[in-house]
């Protein structure tokens, strides 16, 4: 299938072509003024992750993770600098195709876990499928075998105020997984969870990075998600101080 995102292929699924980064991003910068006053929140980041890798961006608060998050995700527009993902440079798309390269080949996963109060677990895992018009029962199965995967079977039908915080985020990473992005984008994922919850989540993500070859992107302070990473890039006032690879 072929859209108008700069002449290229829209990538669905893990169909992709072999070797071409899940996000690379040249001379990134992000600058804020107000009142006179001159923010560097992002400064001349150049970096490449691969598909399948499994990458924290790391740094003290003010660091500029989150704002990188953003800006790789499309969410928050580059003051200077490009940005590709899976092999699209998002940098001068309109606002039309920009959503639209996010609904084909992005999952969002956020530290409130933004699930729709009146849908149901299985209703706001399916989301991104029915935007993308994948016919009903497809919807439901997909949705379904991935619960069963990640300890949600049975619960299909529960809306997110009958779910712990712990199964509400699991929803989310199914929203975020089911549609088989190129890359997936986790804000503070663990924040609000406890020890023995947030430590299951991360085996959760772990396990779909190595069974399912998903990419993932954390912006976290949360350390055991940073020990469990093959990748943790330190940011300090914006600016990358550290790419430390691991086997």
């Amino acid at each position: 299938m072929s859209d108008g995102v700069n002449g290229n292929e829209v990538s669905t699924g893990r169909v992709r072509a072999l070797g071409v980064p899940a996000v690379r991003t040249e001379a990134l910068w992000k600058v804020y003024e107000h009142e006179g006053i001159r923010v560097e929140a992002v400064r001349e980041v150049s970096m490449t992750i691969e598909q399948g890798e499994f990458v924290v961006l790391a740094g003290p608060s003010g660091s500029g993770k989150t704002t990188l998050l953003n800006m790789l995700g499309g969410l928050t527009r580059p003051s200077d600098g490009q940005v590709w993902i899976d092999g699209t440079d998002i940098s001068a798309l309109s606002e039309r195709d920009l959503a639209r390269l996010r609904l084909e080949r992005l999952g969002f996963v956020f530290q409130a876990y933004n699930l729709l109060p009146v849908l149901t677990a299985l209703e706001n895992a399916e989301f991104t499928l029915l935007l993308r018009d994948v016919p009903p029962e497809e919807r439901r199965e997909r949705v379904e075998k991935l619960f069963e995967r990640i300890g949600m079977g049975g619960l299909e039908d529960r809306r997110p105020g009958k779910l712990s915080g712990g199964q509400q985020q699991r929803v989310a990473v199914a929203r975020a997984v089911v549609g088989e992005p190129a890359l997936v984008l986790a804000d503070e994922p663990t924040a609000n969870l406890d020890t023995a919850t947030s430590t299951a989540l991360i085996d959760l993500m772990a396990e779909l990075n190595r069974d399912l070859g998903t990419t993932f992107v954390f912006a976290t302070h949360d350390t055991r998600l940073m020990e469990r990473a093959r990748r943790v890039v330190r940011l300090v006032d914006g600016a990358i101080v550290d790419d430390d690879r691991r086997d």
